[in-house]
């Protein structure tokens, strides 16, 4: 039977501890058209409640420890009444090439777990899947321009294992089997709190740490390219995800999400810009040719196109981000 009340979606975070997730949280519940009535926190610990606005009162919110590679939690936790999924969880870059068969449990088979059980129980439900351009191999020139249609050539067990997942969810939206938005994301800067096992942790880690007064490594080329975002705009984007209505795809699920691509050499610049000269003198090269080796197999150039016209959000200039940063989280 259809609801009556303006507040009917029962939502689910995978992932939901971490910083996206918690961001996503947050907004999740002050989008005044979001039409959140539950939203379901999950992760390998008990993920912190976000602070909630007078006007999201009425949304119930329940945070999870649970176990995803568990086929009994997956049907405890995913039953018919759930709307909304964002899949979030998973083990990061770096994780993922040290352990595969860690990836392959949490990364791949945690995934298909959950989408067979829901095309089974709750065909109808709307999934964002958050993928990465990692599905990628490394621009075959410089100046290479990756679209949702260049050919995947995954050089990380990562990227490999986001990429099946893709192609299992494409095709079950194609059956009519599940709603899926899968969301290819850039590299997010700046994370706040602590590094993570991503590769790309150092992106963060050059900005977070020089601006609380402390030293960081940077491990790659001053030369290389990245494709980033802020956090603000990643959160916007995928608030937007589940709202576009299935019809607007017009085939493949896959969309690459708004970014920019700079150099390392012009993310420095930044933090000199953002918090002096003091701040950038803190960062440290110190090669890893196992991390610059993964990053260098991911594109830093891409036609958001396909986004934009979806209604996607671009992304500011990379000092906007930084200040954007400090004033969300300060410098912690």
């Amino acid at each position: 039977m259809a609801s009556n009340s303006p507040y009917d979606i029962n939502c689910i975070i995978t992932g939901a501890g971490g910083f996206i997730g918690q961001a996503l949280a947050a907004a999740l519940l002050s989008d005044p058209k979001g039409s959140i009535s539950k939203l379901i926190l999950i992760d390998i610990f008990e993920p912190p409640s976000p602070k909630t606005e007078p006007e999201s009162q009425h949304i119930e919110i329940v945070c999870l420890k649970a176990d995803l590679t568990s086929p009994s939690t997956c049907t405890a936790l995913f039953t018919p009444n759930i709307n909304c999924i964002y899949m979030l969880h998973g083990i990061m870059s770096s994780q993922a090439e040290a352990n595969l068969d860690l990836g392959l449990k949490v990364n791949l088979d945690s995934t298909r777990l959950i989408f067979d059980h829901l095309r089974a129980n709750n065909p109808d439900v709307r999934i964002v899947f958050t993928s990465s351009t990692a599905v990628y191999g490394p621009p075959p020139t410089p100046e290479f321009v990756f679209t949702e249609t260049t050919a995947p050539d995954p050089r990380s067990s990562y990227g490999a294992q986001k990429l099946v997942c893709e192609t299992l969810l494409n095709d079950y939206s194609r059956r009519g089997l599940l709603d899926g938005r899968i969301c290819r994301l850039p590299t997010v800067v700046v994370r706040p709190g602590k590094p993570t096992g991503a590769a790309s942790s150092f992106a963060s880690g050059i900005f977070r740490e020089p601006l609380k007064g402390e030293r960081s490594v940077l491990p790659v080329s001053q030369d290389l390219d990245l494709w980033i975002c802020s956090p603000r705009t990643v959160v916007k984007n995928l608030l937007l995800a589940r709202k576009i209505p299935k019809e607007r795809f017009q085939g493949s699920r896959v969309v690459n999400l708004p970014g920019i691509s700079v150099s390392v050499h012009e993310m420095l610049e930044a933090l000199g810009d953002v918090g002096g000269a003091e701040a950038r003198e803190l960062v440290e090269e110190k090669r890893d040719e196992a991390v610059e080796t993964i990053v260098k197999g991911w594109p830093t150039r891409l036609d958001t196109s396909k986004a934009k016209s979806l209604g996607y959000a671009d992304d500011g200039p990379l000092v906007q981000t930084l200040k954007e940063y400090i004033d969300d989280y300060g410098p912690q």
